[in-house]
């Protein structure tokens, strides 16, 4: 697995992970580093299949194969416990770790999660698997930010995506990858096993957010005994990207409370 450290340094310093969503690349939480890192020992990485990890997902494994790959991380590094913040996908690793090895957290973020995928996420990924199949990896990539932002913040941002689209389509993780990570996503159910989790958790949603409903969000915050809610208008599925500011001083002082 390819990991990145940031951040301090010292022996006492808290550790947390990153953990991304359908694209996997640690390269996500770029507008979260200047803001985590002197206060964190800041882990990121790419999910296996993805990145500068590559290889291909496992036909089987599921959001537990890849919660694995956190811990065997952890432990390649000598960290026993650690925080973890997850988007999307990330934050299914992030349930999985809570559910099978609560020891291991010390606080949990979920950013656009749910414990069940919802009717209507599920209809976005078969419109983006057809658009895979059907139109190719470029009709992919350019359909991908319909997924991750708001209107405006794309019409003011256009440069950027297009720089985006241009990576993302040289570094496309593969087909067969991507209906393996999708298929995990519909897979994953804890809906009734929320209650047992108690790692205190802080559930951030945003109500814009397209892939998403925060109504799954508002179900994760009820389920877990633990939790938080953190629910704002604007933002997006990728929220995180789009206003920074907010969003790593709402989880600064989750982590740091």
């Amino acid at each position: 697995m390819h990991v990145d450290i940031h951040g301090r340094d010292d022996e006492d310093a808290p550790v947390l992970i990153l953990s991304s969503g359908l694209g996997g690349s640690g390269a996500y939480w770029a507008s979260q580093l200047p803001a985590l890192a002197p206060h964190f020992r800041v882990i990121t990485y790419d999910h296996r299949g993805t990145g500068r990890t590559g290889g291909t997902v496992p036909e089987n494994g599921g959001i537990t194969a890849m919660a694995d790959d956190v811990l065997e991380i952890a432990d390649r590094l000598g960290v026993p416990r650690f925080s973890l913040m997850g988007h999307a996908l990330g934050g299914l690793i992030g349930l999985d770790l809570a559910l099978r090895a609560p020891q291991r957290l010390d606080r949990l973020v979920l950013v656009n999660a749910w414990s069940k995928a919802d009717a209507h996420s599920g209809r976005c990924f078969d419109v983006r698997l057809e658009l895979l199949e059907k139109s190719g990896v470029p009709m992919f990539v350019k359909a991908q930010p319909l997924f991750l932002y708001p209107a405006i913040w794309m019409a003011e941002n256009a440069e950027r995506l297009a720089q985006e689209e241009a990576h993302a389509i040289a570094h496309f993780q593969g087909a067969e990858n991507i209906r393996r990570r999708i298929a995990a996503l519909r897979a994953f159910d804890v809906d009734m096993r929320l209650a047992t989790v108690r790692v205190p958790t802080l559930v951030m949603a945003t109500r814009d957010d397209l892939l998403v409903p925060y109504s799954r969000s508002i179900r994760l915050a009820e389920g877990l005994p633990a939790a938080e809610l953190l629910l704002t208008d604007f933002g997006g599925h990728a929220v995180n990207v789009v206003v920074p500011d907010a969003f790593n001083a709402s989880v600064l002082g989750f982590l740091q409370g």
